[in-house]
């Protein structure tokens, strides 16, 4: 079993270009009301604009902040590339880089243009370096 998150966004293309730039993956599937996106030939993440089709679970685009409660948690194999591309992007950063030692690994903390929160760990046993 393999997790594939979908997250409801405002603009697509958009969304997908930030998650593109932050997590080093790529399109595939590509489009204004629906997104793949994936990192090496497996699906990461999907995006679904809010308004597009009928999707009674969805959610509500007004109620805010989105994702409440949820986090979209990405491991990484090279976090130090990780960090160089969130500070190129601009990202906005909540915490971090720091040290989770309970976790036994480096973790950044963001939030995305639509506002979900977004933590990308480094390897178990990545503390300390």
């Amino acid at each position: 079993m393999q997790a594939q998150p979908l997250i409801a966004v405002s603009d697509v293309a958009a969304a997908s270009r930030w998650y593109q730039a932050i997590l080093d993956c790529r399109s595939a599937h590509g489009g204004g009301e629906y997104e793949q996106l994936t990192f090496d030939g497996r699906m990461i993440l999907q995006l679904h604009r809010w308004d597009a089709h009928h999707h009674a679970h969805i959610g509500d685009p007004q109620c805010r902040p989105y994702g409440n409660g949820v986090l979209l948690w990405f491991w990484s194999d090279d976090f130090d590339d990780a960090v160089d591309r969130i500070a190129e992007a601009r990202a906005t950063v909540l915490e971090g880089p720091k040290e989770n030692r309970n976790a036994q690994h480096r973790e950044i903390w963001l939030r995305d243009p639509d506002g979900y929160v977004v933590v990308i760990a480094g390897p178990y046993g990545d503390v300390g370096m």
